[in-house]
Parts: structure tokens; sequence; C-alpha cells
């Protein structure tokens, strides 16, 4: 197939192509995404709300317990997305929903911290793989001129979550005993769990594994399309620009500093999601002010509002004219500043103003990072290296709780652990801007960074 050529038929194919595609998968993941999230983060709802003081937990262990789940998160990580590149992501996807999603229903029984800890590091084993699997499975079904589009659509999800999923928290908590006798953290845990067990089912009939086996496409399309994306495999091939196996995609320079770039970012990111519950808590003894659960819910939504806003604009801006560096650096500096000067506010509306910065500079950034990844793997090889990344990544998401814990209950507030955040966010823009200088920046719209070699 001639994949050069231009046509007004070919590009109503392709338009029509590539809107039925994101149409069909990506609200679909966007909700698997949706329910991922929010399950792994419902225990920084539950923290402040009656589960802290149930347990008798201290800041430190409630900061290890929320990160032990990256221990086994990051112990199966490369190893699932081998899996779901050797077993379909349909497959593979539905039963990592299915797992998690019975370990999360658990949580609603948890006694001990210990009992927490280990339910923790369970629901990290049983989601091993599911983000950088629906990174993998959504890059493989568009061209790349298009994936800076379909993975900023997909990671709406995320800022969405706490915006939908922070009043539902506030509501289930508010049910305080009114079903079973379980305390509204109880309720809470079972509520947001359920779900992934029935989207889990789902997903195994509904998601198909590549564009050849889309009998929802029609026969030109599915030729198209396929062809496309062969083409796109073959040109990579030509420019030396494959990792097809899984020593080569590990042994990479590039990977390895992509994964501690993500680590800053990732650090931010579960930073606000495990804190900012228990951060808006303590208004009420800082400032003199009370909230109910569901205004907490509310307040706690806040910033993820004009986050997923920034999301959007700042990836179709990459979309259009192609993604550079500059789409990922400069959120980083504008994180690293602002998330510790949210601290010294004198107000709560100035705190969670300056925390909607930082929540919108990590948002904006993401989608475009992800980007670069599938610029230069391929097969297993790309399923080896973003799970890399990931793992490397979410290092981040279990240093970040505990650390912020540990600093938090050393020092008596929030400014040291905050100006660490700070620090690590810093290092990804630099990193990110040291990284670019070994290649050189797309200039055609809808390209992508080749990142050095």
């Amino acid at each position: 197939m001639d994949t050069t050529q231009s046509s007004p038929m070919r590009t109503t194919l392709e338009q029509s192509t590539i809107r039925k595609v994101i149409v069909r998968l990506v609200p679909f993941m966007a909700l698997m995404f949706f329910i991922n999230f929010l399950d792994r983060t419902a225990i920084g709802f539950a923290a402040p709300n009656g589960m802290n003081e149930d347990l008798g937990l201290s800041a430190a262990q409630f900061g290890f317990a929320s990160g032990v789940f990256f221990i086994g998160y990051i112990l199966l990580e490369v190893p699932s997305n081998i899996a779901l590149h050797r077993f379909g992501a349909r497959r593979w996807l539905a039963r990592i929903m299915v797992t998690w999603g019975i370990v999360a229903v658990l949580f609603t029984f948890v006694q001990t911290y210990t009992q927490l800890v280990s339910l923790r590091f369970l629901l990290g084993v049983a989601e091993a793989g599911f983000f950088p699997g629906a990174i993998l499975f959504l890059s493989l079904w568009v061209p790349s001129r298009y994936r800076s589009k379909i993975l900023g659509l997909f990671y709406l999800a995320q800022p969405l979550t706490t915006v939908i999923g922070a009043p539902l928290a506030g509501w289930l908590l508010s049910h305080d005993g009114a079903f079973f006798g379980l305390a509204g953290w109880r309720f809470m845990f079972l509520g947001v769990g359920l779900p992934a067990i029935v989207v889990g089912v789902v997903a195994w009939f509904y998601l198909t594994d590549n564009p050849a086996k889309a009998t929802w496409l029609t026969l030109e399309q599915r030729t198209w399309l396929s062809g496309e994306l062969e083409f796109e495999r073959e040109t990579k091939t030509d420019h030396g620009a494959k990792h097809p196996s899984v020593k080569l995609a590990l042994s990479s320079g590039r990977v390895w500093v992509l994964g501690l770039i993500y680590f800053g970012f990732i650090y931010g990111l579960y930073t606000l999601a495990f804190f900012l519950p228990t951060i808006i808590g303590g208004f009420e003894d800082q400032f003199g002010v009370t909230f109910s659960y569901m205004q907490k819910g509310l307040i706690t939504a806040i910033p993820y509002l004009p986050a997923a806003v920034a999301l959007y604009l700042v990836t179709r801006h990459a979309t259009k004219h192609g993604v550079k560096t500059g789409h990922i650096a400069i959120p980083a500096v504008i994180g690293a500043v602002s998330i510790p000067l949210a601290l010294f506010a004198h107000s709560p509306a100035v705190t969670i103003a300056i925390i909607t910065v930082t929540a919108s500079a990590i948002f904006a950034a993401l989608p475009n990072f992800w980007t670069v990844p599938t610029q230069f793997l391929t097969g297993v090889g790309a399923a080896a290296g973003i799970a890399l990344i990931n793992t490397m990544g979410n290092v981040a998401g279990f240093a970040a709780p505990y650390v912020t814990g540990y600093l938090k209950d050393s020092t008596g507030d929030y400014k040291v652990p905050m100006f660490v955040v700070g620090g690590f966010m810093l290092l990804s823009a630099i990193l990110m801007v040291l990284l670019n200088r070994r290649g050189k920046v797309a200039e055609e719209p809808g390209t992508e960074i080749p990142v050095g070699h």
C-alpha cells in the first residue's frame, strides 16, 4: 500500500478511521483508567476520614501503606507488559482489572495496619502492567502523528478521576453505618472496588487486540490502518530506531533517562493524590474552618478540573505543532516552583489556587511525555521499554508518600517534603532539556521528539 499518497479520498478515509478508533477505544480505556486511579488513591480519601483513627496510623505508617502498593507493582511491571504482548491486550487487561477489583473490595474488611499493608502490596501486584499496557495498546492503534491526541484524551481520565471521584468518595464516606453497619471509609472501598470487576468482565468482550481483527472497522479502514502502521514500523527499522528485543530496550540509555524524568512527575503526582485530602483536612485547624465530607471532596476536586483543561489544550497544541521539549520541560518547571509555594499561602483559597497550578502543570506534560518512547521502540521492545519507564516512575509512587509522611512527622509540617517534590520535578525538566540536546526536536506538525541516540 502506498502510504505516501495524498488525495481527498485518502484524507476522508484517514479521518473517518481515526475518528472511529478514538470513539471506540478511548472512552472505554479512559473508564478503565478512571477506575484504576480511583482504586489506588482511595486510601488518600479514607485516611483523614476515619481510617487512620480506626487503625491507629501515624503519618509515616499511612505513607508506607500508601507507597507499598508500588513495590508489588514495580516487581511485576515488565513481566506483565511482556505477557500482554504475548497473550493480547484484551485478555490481559481484563484479567488485570478483575484481579485488582477483588483485592480492592477486600479493603472493606481490613482491621489492622499489617492487613492494610498486605492488601496494598497485593493491589500493586494485581494492577501491575495496566497503565503501560494501556499506553502500549493505544499507541499500536494509531500512527505516530495521532499519538499525542489519543494519549491526551486517554489521560483526561486521570484528573477527571479526582474531579468526579473526590465528591463521589465524599458521598460514600458520608454513609457512615448506613450499609451493613460499615464505617464510611469501609463503604467507600466497597463502592470503588466492585466496578473494576464488572468493567474487567466487559473488557474481555469489548476490546480488540489489533486493527486487523477490528470487525467494527470497514475492510477499507482496516486495510488503510494496518498498512499505515506497518509502513511506520518499516520506516523505524530503516532509520535504526527500532528496539525489537527486550534486552536492547532495557539497555537503552534513552529509556533509563526517560524513566528518571518520569520519576519526577510521578513523585509530584502521588504526593498530591495521597496527601491533598489530608492537607485540606488540616485547613480546619490552620484556618479555623469546618468542612463536611462532601465539602472536603469538592475542595479536593477543585485543582483537577483546570488540570484537565490544561491537559487538553497543551496536548491539542502539541498535536497541531508537533511535540516539543517545551511541552514537557516547561510544565515541569512550573510544577517545581509552584508546589512548595502552596504551603506559604495565608488562606485556603490561595493554597488551592497554587496547588491547581501544580496539578495543571503535571497533567499538561504527561501525555506528551508518553509519545517519546513509542518514537523509537517497537514490538516486544516497546512493551518492555514502556514498562521499565513506568516502573522507574512508580518507584516515586512508593517513595513520595513514605518520604513525605516521614518528613512531615520529623519536621512537624509539610514545607520540607514539598520542597523535595519541587526538586524532583525540576530535575525532570533539566533531564528533558539535556536529553533533547542529543537529538533534534521535530519541526513538522504531528511529529514527535526523536530524542537523541
